[in-house]
């Protein structure tokens, strides 16, 4: 079982603190460097009124990403399902000789 560690994160100048998982530690911290950089990112090439407005297109970027990711997978899984029962086509016409 983990240990539970408490942690302080700062997202878009406030700190959140937070009770996780070891496991989840390294995870987490991650994603909240991402998330400042893509901040920094959006305040330098847009003209954003206030943090919510970043903060929304930085959870529009995140979401469209996984989103995309999980179309492409989708994609790929029908392109495997359809290899897989060619090839079994073969093998049971190669043993039916």
């Amino acid at each position: 079982m983990d240990e539970k560690l408490k942690i302080k994160l700062s997202i878009a100048d406030r700190v959140y603190p937070l009770t996780v998982n070891m496991s989840q530690e390294e995870g987490l911290r991650s994603a909240c460097r991402k998330i400042e950089q893509m901040i920094k990112q959006f305040e330098e090439n847009y003209a954003v009124r206030d943090k919510q407005d970043v903060l929304a297109m930085c959870a529009l970027q995140f979401a469209s990403q996984l989103e995309q990711k999980q179309l492409d997978n989708a994609i790929d899984g029908t392109e495997t399902i359809q290899r897989l029962s060619a090839m079994n086509e073969m093998l049971a016409e190669y043993l039916n000789r």
